[in-house]
């Protein structure tokens, strides 16, 4: 019992830190040689989980020459557009000038049922309304419509607006009070009490969400079982 704890925890921490060096992707956006990686290690990784025979190192090896390997094609990648374009192939375009190039879907081997459905995700209905559409080598597709279809924005409309957009620095996350960003933004204690006051909250462990940004704007979320 504690021999299989022992190395499912190992196994586990060395596929976490294996994981965070392909980068931050989602299953959807994930390259070729990293879905084949990922699949590879739950195979691996699985193997001297269940069978005690197999020496642990055993299944550690495989698992480290394969993170090594990747993280070398990554770096080649990165130095090399050729072997970036063999590994991970090339961006396709699927719709020019509002014209679906079915050469292209076929070569991807991308459906008709495929392409609408990325378009009516994006909310696009009509395909002439796309000048551009390009299937990127992770599978999303990136869609440029015609001007007239883009959403107007205040320079097109000739309007001069005040440049409000900011990042909130969060305080409270979940009834934990964030010192380091606290302290960060420049405020303290009585800040946080008077916070806290305001929301008719006793203590942090009652607020959900407390975020401040750079001109003072205040998010506080009690939590619900405390409304």
């Amino acid at each position: 019992m504690i021999t299989a704890l022992f190395r499912t925890v190992i196994l586990y921490l060395l596929l976490i830190v294996g994981l965070r060096l392909t980068g931050k992707r989602q299953i959807g956006e994930l390259e070729p040689i990293e879905l084949v990686l990922a699949m590879l290690l739950s195979d691996l990784s699985s193997v001297p989980m269940q069978d005690f025979a197999i020496p642990l190192i055993n299944g550690v090896i495989p698992i480290v020459t394969l993170l090594s390997l990747s993280t070398l094609l990554s770096y080649g990648s990165l130095r090399s557009v050729r072997l970036r374009r063999l590994m991970c192939g090339e961006p396709a375009l699927i719709i020019s000038e509002g014209q679906i190039l079915q050469s292209a879907m076929r070569h991807n081997r991308l459906t008709l049922d495929e392409l609408l459905e990325e378009l009516r995700s994006q909310g696009i209905t009509d395909p002439r309304t796309v000048r551009h559409a390009v299937l990127e080598t992770s599978g999303k597709l990136s869609v440029l419509l015609y001007s007239q279809y883009q959403p107007a924005t205040p320079e097109q409309l000739g309007l001069s607006v005040e440049d409000d957009a900011d990042l909130p620095t969060v305080v409270i996350n979940d009834g934990r009070v964030l010192e380091d960003q606290l302290r960060r933004c420049g405020l303290d204690d009585a800040w946080l009490k008077k916070q806290l006051q305001n929301s008719r909250a006793a203590d942090p462990s009652e607020i959900f969400l407390l975020s401040v940004d750079s001109s003072g704007a205040v998010i506080c979320l009690p939590k619900e079982d405390n409304t």
